[in-house]
């Protein structure tokens, strides 16, 4: 008889406070305040974490600490991790949706013996990141590694 892993499950929550116009305060127990509203493209203000800006961040970070946990199990000493990112929204059917994330991570390796290992990871950093599953955009990921000079 095959025994069946349990897994763990987990929760995160958030607040929302609506501050005015088209804005608003998230917050969660122990991490700082952020002010949250539209983009300046939907009558929103510069200066302010729009959904668009904290959807781009959370795949693009998700992204990063998959790399970084995935080279820590392989012993791969990263010396450094740079990323950008870019979201299209586009409107598909009379509906708008992020419907392509690019990512351009650029990733400093201490070592050039472990560039192979480090480029086979990843290869597989998006099936590996919870966000990058969570989503139905198409995730272009251009990794560029450099290596540390002797």
């Amino acid at each position: 008889m095959e025994v069946k892993k349990v897994f763990k499950t987990f929760r995160y929550s958030a607040d929302l406070v609506w501050t005015g116009g088209r804005n608003g305060r998230a917050s969660t127990a122990g991490k700082p305040d952020i002010v949250v509203g539209s983009p300046p493209d939907f009558r929103g203000e510069e200066g302010v974490w729009s959904p668009e800006h904290l959807f781009v961040s959370s795949l693009s970070t998700c992204l990063m600490l998959t790399f970084l946990a995935m080279a820590e199990r392989r012993g791969i000493e990263v010396a450094s991790y740079r990323s950008s990112a870019e979201s299209l929204l586009e409107n598909v059917d009379g509906k708008y949706q992020i419907t392509l994330v690019t990512v351009r991570p650029q990733i400093g390796l201490k070592s050039g013996d472990a560039l192979e290992a480090a480029r086979a990871i990843a290869g597989k950093m998006e099936a590996n990141c919870f966000i990058s599953n969570s989503i139905r955009s198409k995730i272009d990921l251009q990794v560029d590694f450099l290596v540390a000079s002797p």
